[in-house]
């Protein structure tokens, strides 16, 4: 019988490992794109004029600088950028706007190739410093006083979820106007100088959008990037920036430095803004909120020919918005949101991306489970998510990668 039983646990653990090493070696995760072709950010890596900025910016959880370290290194291993600054410059955010009030921190990083001129700087927003104080109201859960009451595994749940459940709910308060001032700074810090004019430590409010700045903005390439409640930030806080631009009278104040010009709006306005989304979260956190300033108004502001084409923020703002059908959390862009749920001001387009983040596991035929934590968090280390946003798709640079393992469906009005 001991004997029948070993040869039994033999077959079973050998079945066991087959399928595992399936798993592992026949990656058939789902990468399907619907939407406008996009270039990814290699394309101007190396133009003569004018640099390319990237902005991060990080969704609920406690963060802390360089959080964005391993998705950057991919990142830079993906465009062939093989050197980079021997240290990071660190800008403790604030503004005139609120004053007193430590805005979190914007880490920058400079990333080139020596041989092909391509240059990269790298922004990473992290405005937890502002919601982490907020979040002391639950740390008597986490204490040693009441968490070994719970299963060790509930307690790390617990401890997950009074780390992020919270950020929304605090985001929805006070603190929002203040995490939309810190996207503010950040977006900024990259449009008003490049690397060597950036101070290098210390607290600074980044004031003036004037006639100084005109040759960085009209010749910058601007992208950003964000995760989970990140794209709820992003989005605030363009609409937040057209709202100003459009009432730059309220806002002027000479005395603390704070000006914009026209010149330097009609800039801008030329500008085509790609944003990622990793774990987009818009549809969710558009649910019982205040619909934009201006909406319903594509083709009054972004047509040459509109009544309010002069009025625009921006020429265009691609939206590349990725989602895991797996992940709890996130969400597609349904058809007609941009037009009801987007600043018209922006000039937005959407395009889907539909990826499996977490491996489907196939056992005995049933293909039913996939991590959804994996699903929500392993964005930024996935290789088809970096080439796409290296790289982009539908384009004759479109990584050998994502015409291999991707999708793409082009739609047209």
């Amino acid at each position: 019988m001991a004997l029948f039983l070993s040869g039994c646990t033999g077959i079973g653990k050998g079945v066991a490992e087959a399928i595992l090493e399936k798993t592992e070696k026949e990656d058939t995760r789902v990468c399907q794109v619907w939407g406008k072709p996009f270039t990814g950010i290699d394309v101007d890596l190396a133009k003569s004029k004018g640099k390319t900025k990237v902005l991060f910016v990080h969704g609920v959880g406690d963060h802390i600088p360089g959080y964005t370290t391993e998705f950057l290194e991919k990142l830079a291993k993906q465009l062939d950028l093989n050197a980079r600054s021997d240290g990071q410059k660190n800008i403790k955010l604030s503004t005139p706007m609120i004053p007193d009030k430590d805005l979190g921190n914007l880490r920058v990083t400079h990333l080139l190739n020596e041989k092909t001129g391509k240059e990269l700087t790298f922004y990473e927003l992290t405005w937890s410093e502002i919601t982490r104080k907020e979040k002391e109201l639950l740390a008597f859960d986490n204490s040693g006083e009441y968490d070994f009451r719970r299963a060790k595994i509930n307690g790390m749940l617990k401890k997950f979820s009074n780390d992020t459940g919270p950020d929304p709910i605090i985001y929805l308060g006070k603190s929002r106007e203040s995490i939309l001032a810190a996207y503010g700074q950040s977006f900024c810090w990259m449009a008003t100088g490049d690397w060597q004019d950036l101070p290098e430590s210390g607290q600074h409010a980044c004031t003036n959008l004037d006639d100084s700045n005109i040759e960085h903005i009209a010749n910058d390439d601007y992208v950003v990037i964000s995760h989970s409640l990140g794209s709820r930030i992003v989005i605030d806080g363009m609409q937040r920036i057209a709202h100003i631009l459009a009432n730059t009278a309220k806002y002027t104040d000479v005395s603390r430095k704070m000006v914009v010009t026209e010149k330097s709006i009609q800039a801008l306005q030329n500008k085509h803004i790609p944003i990622f989304m990793l774990s987009n979260q818009l549809p969710m956190l558009q649910l019982g909120r205040e619909l934009p300033e201006v909406t319903g108004q594509y083709a009054n502001y972004c047509d040459p020919q509109g009544d309010h084409y002069n009025k625009r923020m921006v020429r265009e703002t691609s939206i590349i918005a990725f989602s895991d059908p797996n992940d709890l959390l996130s969400y597609g862009i349904p058809p007609g949101y941009s037009e009801k749920y987007l600043d018209s001001r922006l000039c937005a387009n959407i395009t889907n991306i539909n990826i499996n983040i977490a491996k489907v596991m196939d056992a005995f035929g049933l293909s039913d489970l996939a991590n959804p934590m994996q699903a929500h968090v392993g964005y930024d280390q996935d290789d088809r998510v970096i080439a796409l946003i290296a790289n982009g798709i539908g384009n004759p640079k479109t990584s050998p990668l994502i015409k291999q393992r991707c999708e793409f469906t082009k739609t047209v009005k």
